[in-house]
């Protein structure tokens, strides 16, 4: 045999030449040097050729109603880690073709089940899935319970907002924020309140309740969880996804019983079906003309449109955020209803977007170019081949350790540091002389040699700015690419970034108007109708 299997536990002893891999996040001390070589961009290739498949996998199993809760049907590659899963499989299964030889080490008990299904695989004595299922089983019912009663107390406390609602006209439903206020200005939305007076604002059932009593001060913002029944609540501790087992069978029946599994271990199908409870309740009263939302085509913005045709409501979707080759929830495909779960029209950021979402099945008269409320054009002297690179953190803390370790790797004598903390996600960082905090972002920078990061728009930012910019692409998950299709940024692993640091070529700076349209003031009052 090629390929060998084991849990960590239950290492072999290898002689000769042998490579190992340790996946899912296993945790073992062999020697670096047999590390199967170019392993983030193996594991990156084999994840982008998953997504037709996860795609398909996710209309199928979408028709059933108790999945319409769940973000792994959706695609949703930042919400869940299936096509992860997706990508480990097709990666091994590639490896065992090759005389390769090659000792797999697992610890998640559906993925070496899953691994040892496969042809060519020896594999040992598999871990147990019972305890680890029971921890996720008492996790899911405690974490749902936590939430009805975190419900309760929100409805209780914002039902006073529901006299900032009005019958009819048209509506923003957002997410809390803390860059919006109660004087006109919205993070998503930019001053639409204040330029068009009518405009209402629903805040969406996840914002802190806090913000939302703040932002409700303006007389015009209400909290979706006002329309929820009490007597509703008790009923959320019971929503779970429940496939049929025969929904599970096929090439990936066990990492898709893994996806369940995790998925009702958390509270998040319960949240979804709160939030879908509570804007089809409002939706019945209110009667609005036309709802718009930050559309990012996650369950409760599908079950939005359905409700919306329901009741004669004409529906707006933002796309408000970078959509990258590699974010495959805002495709169409895995909608369970395809287009009919899609807003009747989706107003762009940029071009660049547009065009993906046209390449991805979404019709042409449905997309519109309204502009970025998100990002302005910045201009000035931004690269300096004797600056400072600067190092964006990921919103996954495992990227960002990987991260700080390429770093240490790559400081030299004359080579500075300046490192930007994602505000959501904090960390604690010791400075040295080379190794400096920054509150800037990078068109608040002046004079930086490079950028490096793992996740985020940082990578869009510097190549707007034409500074030389690098992706950090790990070996044990991916990093998800949100850069536009075409738009590329150079791929550094672990022990790749200096060399690349020191051949660093300043790029051609990316055409702003190929990317990002400035906002349209017409645009928004023609879809808006105010």
């Amino acid at each position: 045999m090629s390929v060998i299997l084991r849990q960590s536990t239950d290492l072999p002893v290898l002689t000769g030449n042998w490579s190992w891999v340790a996946i899912t996040g296993t945790d073992i001390d062999l020697d670096p040097t047999r590390k199967l070589a170019d392993l983030g961009e193996r594991l990156e290739t084999a994840f982008d050729s998953v997504r037709d498949d996860w795609w398909s996998l996710g209309y199928r199993l979408g028709q059933t109603p108790s999945a319409r809760l769940a973000h792994m049907p959706t695609a949703a590659s930042y919400n869940c880690d299936f096509g992860l899963m997706m990508a480990w499989i097709r990666l091994i299964a590639a490896v065992v073709a090759t005389p390769r030889r090659i000792l797999v080490v697992c610890d998640d008990p559906w993925v070496f089940r899953q691994l040892a299904s496969l042809d060519g695989i020896e594999a040992g004595k598999p871990p147990t899935l019972f305890f680890r299922s029971l921890k996720a089983w008492i996790r899911g019912w405690l974490a749902r319970g936590r939430l009805s009663f975190h419900v309760i107390c929100a409805h209780l406390r914002l039902r006073p907002t529901k006299e900032n609602a009005a019958q009819g006209g048209t509506t923003l439903l957002v997410y809390g924020h803390p860059g919006s206020d109660a004087k006109g200005k919205d993070a998503y939305f930019g001053t639409l309140m204040a330029d068009m007076p009518r405009l209402r604002r629903l805040i969406h059932t996840d914002a802190d309740v806090g913000l939302t009593i703040n932002l409700a001060q303006d007389g015009r913002t209400a909290g979706l969880h006002a329309w929820g029944s009490l007597f509703f609540t008790p009923r959320l501790v019971f929503q779970r996804w429940l496939p049929s087992p025969g929904e599970l069978d096929g090439p990936y029946t066990w990492i898709l019983r893994r996806a369940v599994i995790l998925e009702n271990a958390t509270a998040a199908p319960a949240a979804n079906r709160w939030q879908m409870h509570c804007q089809e309740r409002w939706l019945e009263s209110q009667r609005p003309d036309m709802v718009i939302w930050p559309w990012e085509n996650h369950p409760w913005e599908r079950a939005m449109c359905r409700s919306a045709k329901h009741y004669g409501v004409t529906t707006r979707g933002y796309q408000h955020a970078v959509i990258g080759p590699q974010q495959f929830n805002p495709g169409p495909a895995s909608n369970p209803d395809g287009l009919g779960s899609i807003p009747d029209r989706i107003i762009c950021s940029g071009p660049a977007y547009r065009d993906q979402l046209l390449s991805w099945g979404i019709p042409a008269e449905r997309l519109r170019i309204g502009g970025a409320f998100r990002i302005s054009r910045f201009e000035g002297n931004y690269y300096d081949p004797c600056g400072p690179v600067f190092v964006a953190t990921s919103s996954f803390r495992s990227i960002t350790e990987q991260m700080l370790r390429a770093v240490n790797k790559a400081r030299k004598p004359g080579r500075k540091f300046i490192i930007k903390i994602h505000p959501l996600y904090p960390l604690d960082i010791e400075e040295t002389e080379d190794i400096r905090l920054t509150q800037y972002t990078i068109p608040e920078q002046q004079g930086i040699s490079a950028v490096f990061y793992g996740t985020g728009t940082s990578g869009l930012e510097g190549l707007l700015a034409g500074v030389p910019t690098f992706r950090f692409r790990p070996d044990d998950r991916v990093a998800i690419n949100v850069l536009p299709e075409g738009v590329t940024a150079y791929p550094v692993e672990l022990n790749s970034l200096d060399e690349a640091l020191d051949q660093a070529e300043r790029p051609l700076p990316l055409d702003w108007s190929e990317i990002y349209a400035a906002v349209q003031p017409t645009v928004w009052q023609d879809e808006l109708k105010t």
